[in-house]
């Protein structure tokens, strides 16, 4: 019965959120702008707001977790990714490195804490893995769930069709609501953004071995492009199959009792949120 209940919840939690499409909004340089949009409006839902799904890429950013700011050379390789041209940041959600370019599409689902689901905080994630199943149906293609060897940001929750990892899910706990973030490789070469991520991890360690990093292989990652038939336009692609899920699980009177309580800050709020979010997370020069 228990195993019943948490899968209705992971499809409850996908009906009637409002969606936030900024994917085409990309005249924001600075990567941490989504993560501080998402950490207001994750505290706006824990008031009250309105749950939301928020879609969004970069052009070229490089995402470290908090365990890679803390690598020997971390801020010789951050300066090497600058120097490359990549927007850098330490986020504030779990996992480790990901590059970004408009060829991935990131998720957040941003949602109420209930007593209930902060017991089975997976189920949050199994929920993430339900949207994106879902978007991919008509492919045809299984999309697995299971750490992927070799894949870089591993985890648990790695999504992968044909052994080839295309997904990664992290979560972001307020006291009152939760962000659930996924960075989907829709376009692109999944073995370039790994010789990236490697490239980043051989600097960051400067030469000290036995240090807990990803060791990151070329044949473990592939974009939808490659491994789901996606083709050119990929990213939109999905995009627009995620908001097909989305907008399938939208009813005339819930959306309405959303818009009601729907709240979006002003860019100078978000600016701030990404001062306080750099000096708390942000590499030591």
């Amino acid at each position: 019965m228990e195993n019943q209940e948490q899968d209705g919840d992971v499809n409850g939690g996908l009906d009637n959120l409002l969606l936030l499409d900024r994917t085409n909004d990309l005249a924001e340089a600075d990567a941490l702008y989504p993560f501080a949009l998402d950490e207001l409006l994750c505290r706006h839902v824990g008031k009250g707001g309105a749950p939301l799904c928020h879609l969004w890429r970069h052009p070229r950013a490089f995402v470290m977790g908090q365990r890679d700011s803390r690598l020997p050379g971390a801020a010789d390789a951050q300066r090497w990714l600058q120097s490359l041209g990549y927007s850098t940041l330490v986020r504030n959600t779990g996992g480790a490195a990901v590059p970004l370019d408009l060829g991935v599409v990131n998720i957040s689902l941003i949602l109420p804490k209930h007593e209930r689901g902060d017991k089975h905080f997976h189920s949050d994630f199994e929920r993430m893995y339900r949207l994106i199943q879902l978007a991919l149906h008509e492919t045809g293609c299984q999309v697995d769930k299971g750490e992927v060897e070799g894949a870089y940001c591993p985890g648990d929750f790695d999504l992968s069709i044909g052994g080839r990892k295309f997904c990664g899910i992290a979560q972001r706990r307020q006291a009152h609501a939760y962000i659930v973030q996924a960075f989907v490789i829709a376009a692109g070469s999944g073995r370039e953004s790994t010789q990236l991520v490697r490239a980043f991890y051989e600097r960051a360690a400067a030469g000290a071995e036995r240090l807990d990093h990803p060791v990151v292989t070329e044949e473990s990652t592939a974009s939808l492009a490659e491994s789901a038939g996606l083709g050119s336009g990929a990213a939109e692609v999905f995009t627009e199959a995620v908001k097909r899920v989305i907008r399938a699980r939208q009813t005339a009177q819930g959306l309405n009792e959303a818009a009601a309580k729907l709240w979006l800050p002003d860019p100078e709020q978000v600016r701030e949120t990404m001062g306080l979010l750099r000096r708390r997370y942000g590499i030591a020069p």
